[in-house]
């Protein structure tokens, strides 16, 4: 049941996003070519796992997008706000897919597994 409360979750945001997204009549290309930009990060399990799960789980939480969401709209640069909602999307959309959050034992192994 908690797994399916994710999923949901996940889609919730990113429904969300691409609302407010359209509605504020942001720049679809640049949505569409930094939809997928935080997974760079996962070249982080390059080095070894610890880093590569340290690295993705930083760039995989809602606590950073949301906070670059909320600068854009308090500073009102559109670019910004872009970027806040393209990476807010990003997570809800891994999330609705079931890729969560990542444990140091292994890429696999994600906090949907362990739920």
């Amino acid at each position: 049941m908690n797994k399916i409360i994710l999923h949901i979750e996940g889609l919730t945001v990113l429904l969300g996003c691409l609302y407010f997204y359209s509605y504020l009549d942001l720049n679809w290309v640049l949505f569409f070519v930094l939809l997928l930009a935080p997974d760079i990060f996962m070249l982080g399990y390059l080095i070894n796992n610890k880093i590569g799960a340290l690295l993705y789980n930083m760039v995989h939480t809602y606590s950073l997008s949301i906070i670059i969401t909320i600068l854009g709209v308090i500073l009102s640069y559109p670019i910004i706000l872009s970027i806040g909602l393209i990476w807010t999307a990003h997570i809800g959309m891994d999330r609705c897919f079931g890729i969560g959050l990542k444990y140091k034992t292994g890429f696999k192994d994600t906090h949907f597994n362990r739920v």
